[in-house]
């Protein structure tokens, strides 16, 4: 009788909750519409989560992570996603976890999903974004790989936007990866200063309001002078 009373209750029941989460699933797709049209993305975030949890699926899913990304909130969008490197995730998702990643100044794990969007899709600002982490981590054959990408496929109308300065400015992009070239050589051989130059000096020609390159520059050249005056060189006694 009790097992009886237990399945009507369900019989009864089911229905209506099935209707219910409907009707909510409903109310949050009008709601998530609504606030991407006033351009609201704390509401957009909102009703994404609760259609999440409605209805989960892995698209609505890295579309939420998406937005929680683009808000500059990278921690949450990383806890959605995660930091594994999912070769069969969708670009959308790998992109997300790229950016937060490096936002969020873990370039090992970085590296690993711009890799992979590297290999779906050769891009010179990826291989920008590949130079740099490889650097970070101190893998400099990685790196001079992707510059050597970069310096044979940037064109003259690809920039970089620099964001360190007030007001930003942006260089052609083979003028930073002319500068990213003289780091890599520094890296190599911390020594050769001049070598390290060489290449930044090329950057500065090619894009003479590259305030960082001129900032690098500057600090190497007062290193170089550091190391000389440690270890002057004795002059050469005439015979």
């Amino acid at each position: 009788m009790k097992n009886l009373f237990i399945a009507l209750f369900l019989a009864t029941t089911m229905p209506a909750f099935s209707q219910s989460n409907q009707a909510l699933a409903q109310h949050y797709e009008a709601f998530y519409k609504q606030m991407k049209k006033q351009g609201d993305v704390r509401g957009v975030i909102n009703a994404l989560t609760h259609l999440n949890v409605l209805n989960p699926t892995e698209a609505r899913k890295d579309t939420l992570a998406f937005f929680y990304s683009n808000s500059g909130q990278h921690v949450q969008a990383i806890n959605l996603l995660g930091t594994e490197k999912d070769t069969k995730a969708s670009d959308l998702a790998v992109e997300v976890k790229a950016r937060s990643l490096k936002a969020l100044n873990q370039p090992q794990l970085a590296v690993q999903q711009f890799d992979i969007m590297f290999s779906r899709e050769a891009d010179v600002y990826t291989a920008y974004d590949l130079v740099d982490l490889n650097l970070q981590i101190g893998k400099t054959v990685e790196a001079q790989t992707y510059i050597k990408y970069g310096l044979e496929h940037t064109t003259n109308e690809d920039m970089l936007p620099f964001y360190e300065a007030n007001p930003p400015y942006q260089v052609p992009l083979k003028a930073a990866f002319k500068y990213q070239e003289g780091l890599l050589k520094y890296n190599e051989d911390k020594t050769n200063i001049d070598e390290a130059i060489k290449p930044i000096d090329e950057s500065i020609v090619m894009a003479p309001n590259f305030k960082l390159a001129k900032q690098i520059r500057e600090l190497l050249l007062n290193q170089k002078e550091a190391a000389e005056q440690q270890n002057p060189q004795t002059p050469t006694e005439d015979k």
